[in-house]
């Protein structure tokens, strides 16, 4: 199972006519088992890239190519739960095929089963986008995509819910990508990282991370991090030096 991305353009006309570019050239590819993170800042064109990869979008140059049988599991910025269905029923509604040995080990995975009859105004955000992630991992995702599933939660419930995910990955190979703002997630969860530059996004640079996701202790965490500081200095540096040479 394999996923590859190779995007030579994308632009869109705005109300005025005038016409935007929103990504440049992106290309990278996507193993089974392996987690992508793409970084960059906000408005860069993530949400675009995000919906050709999925097929919501084909007004774009280049090419997408996945197993035309890959299921797909996803995870929005917002859980997007309908509100007149309980929690069981919204994971149900996804994955109806779902055994109750499947969804019983989803929901103590992800501290639901207290919750299976509550209805989603009764949730908190926490529990709302865990049974997002409940009903996203139900459909035995072969490409899960999350679209920053942290986003708006305290520091200790977004590490719970990061720990959470890591382990639903690492049960079963899967091919994900994760969206997020944070470092700090990007590198407890990513295998390689896609640093985008702002808009039109490209991949400024691509970082694998060696160290197995289940050795990265807070030191090893901490380690990741000052490299890549490191190497976004070396770059800025090196880019400085280009420009007073020219």
């Amino acid at each position: 199972m394999r996923l590859e991305v190779e995007i030579t353009g994308k632009t869109f006309k705005s109300a005025a006519g005038g016409t935007h570019e929103v990504l440049a050239p992106v290309r990278f590819t996507l193993q089974s088992g392996e987690v992508g993170v793409l970084i960059g800042p906000s408005g860069c064109g993530k949400s675009t890239l995000l919906r050709i990869i999925l097929g919501l979008d084909h007004e774009f140059q280049g090419r997408i190519i996945r197993p035309p049988e890959a299921r797909i599991g996803m995870v929005f910025q917002e859980p997007r739960l309908l509100p007149w269905r309980s929690v069981e029923q919204n994971v149900r509604l996804a994955a109806p095929d779902v055994t109750d040995k499947k969804l019983a080990e989803l929901f103590r995975i992800l501290e639901l089963e207290a919750h299976r009859s509550h209805f989603p105004g009764e949730l908190s955000l926490g529990l709302a986008r865990r049974v997002a992630l409940a009903r996203a991992f139900a459909v035995e995702p072969d490409l899960l995509v999350l679209d920053e599933p942290l986003a708006s939660l305290d520091d200790a419930l977004a590490g719970r819910l990061r720990d959470e995910i890591a382990t639903l990955v690492a049960r079963r190979p899967v091919m994900t990508l994760l969206v997020t703002h944070s470092l700090d997630d990007a590198v407890r969860l990513g295998d390689r990282l896609f640093f985008l530059s702002p808009r039109p996004a490209h991949i400024l640079a691509e970082v694998p991370i060696g160290i197995p996701r289940e050795a990265r202790d807070d030191a090893a965490i901490a380690a990741i991090k000052a490299g890549l500081a490191r190497q976004a200095q070396g770059e800025q540096g090196a880019e400085r030096s280009g420009r007073d040479v020219s």
